[in-house]
């Protein structure tokens, strides 16, 4: 173990114990005011410029040494997500319904301890920016912190961020180049047809059969439409029509969620949606409107700025615990909007596998869940070290 990890092992006990008392206090997005107060607090303490309000909660600390003119931004997100926990723990959740069941109250510790451990010791020539956002979960808080002027008033050359990962040992460093999370959109179908008598269905226009049809025919775009070699999902999570079972309705109402990993595939999936949909409504003799709502991006991460943190990874923990290309993932991620922007590199570290057990092997978003603390020390000796490295 190197003489860093050793340093930050000694004070992981501090920020475990400041993890769990963020996961005890869960806030929903752009509702962290105790956590941003917290992570701003410590970061004053420590010798940071600090900076808040920044996409409505956002916190960004910033640490200048030496006349270096190269800039780094690491970021963490703080918010957690409407879902009641159920682990028993002692730090659960004290606030019914909410819970952090993502592991951002552990990303959040592990970029405060390699705050404190920077401030400390950091040996680097140049501007580091701690970026601590708001609303990951679905509401574009990286946007949002954009829209605040967020790279016109913390320039970065690079970027980085990392999310814990249940199903993989516990502080093994996955990396990918290229495009790793995929994009997400969310999609609204609202079928106008004409409600009626369900014992008289031919003086109506049934848009629930209309919906049953437009359901089954969304997924023959994946199967015959996409490239074989490419990948699309197209859920229908969602489909509303009606109260009663002897009236047909006047309206039905589907909700999609729709991922890529190609811009070009992006756009002829949701070109098939609005032709399916609309041939099909036409045949069925109702009316469809089709609404899309605003999601993230494709997540791409640069060729130089992963190489980089391939290099970190590899030295720090050595060759067995880094997985230098790993598979891409169809979950959604609104870094990708800080990427469009600013070169970097989103990386993932294991929260725990089946010989492990524990809740740290549970998937993120279910009650259960719980991040390890063990990954405190790991991915701050890895932020720690990366800062350094980039800003040598």
């Amino acid at each position: 173990m190197t003489e860093l990890q050793n340093r930050l092992l000694e004070q992981s006990r501090e920020f475990v114990a400041l993890r769990r008392d963020i996961h005890r206090h869960p806030e929903l997005g752009f509702e962290e005011t105790r956590t941003s107060e917290l992570v701003a607090q410590r970061l004053r303490e420590w010798g940071y410029e600090v900076t808040c309000g920044l996409g409505g909660t956002g916190v960004v600390g910033q640490l200048r040494r030496g006349s270096g003119s190269k800039s780094l931004g690491l970021r963490a997100d703080m918010d957690a997500l409407p879902i009641h926990e159920t682990t028993g723990l002692p730090h659960a959740s004290c606030h019914a319904g909410v819970m952090h069941a993502c592991g951002h109250d552990g990303h959040t510790a592990i970029l405060l301890a390699a705050a404190k451990y920077l401030a400390k010791h950091g040996r680097f020539n140049g501007t580091l920016n701690l970026i601590f956002q708001p609303a990951e979960e679905g509401l574009g808080g990286a946007k949002k912190m954009m829209d605040d002027g967020l790279f016109e008033r913390f320039p970065c050359d690079a970027i980085f961020a990392l999310h814990n990962m249940p199903g993989f040992p516990v502080g093994q460093i996955l990396l990918r180049d290229g495009a790793t999370m995929a994009s997400s959109e969310n999609i609204t179908i609202t079928l106008e047809g004409v409600g009626g008598h369900g014992a008289m269905p031919h003086h109506a226009a049934d848009p629930v059969v209309a919906s049953a049809a437009i359901v089954l025919g969304l997924q023959t775009i994946v199967s015959r439409n996409v490239p074989p070699l490419q990948m699309a999902v197209i859920t229908v999570g969602a489909l509303h029509a009606g109260q009663a079972n002897n009236v047909i309705p006047q309206t039905a109402t589907l909700r999609l969620s729709v991922r890529t990993l190609d811009r070009d595939v992006n756009q002829m999936v949701k070109r098939r949606i609005e032709e399916l949909v609309n041939a099909q409504a036409t045949s069925y003799g109702v009316q469809a409107r089709i609404d899309f709502h605003g999601g993230y991006p494709v997540l791409v991460n640069s060729l130089a700025e992963t190489e980089i943190a391939r290099a970190v990874a590899r030295e720090l923990f050595g060759e067995q615990q880094v997985v230098s290309q790993t598979e891409p993932l169809t979950g959604s991620e609104d870094f990708a909007f800080m990427l469009e922007k600013v070169p970097g590199s989103y990386l993932l570290i294991g929260n725990g596998d089946r010989t492990t057990g524990g809740h740290g092997a549970c998937m993120v978003h279910n009650p259960n869940y719980d991040f390890n603390d063990d990954n405190i020390a790991i991915g701050s000796a890895y932020w720690s070290s990366l800062a350094e490295r980039f800003l040598q």
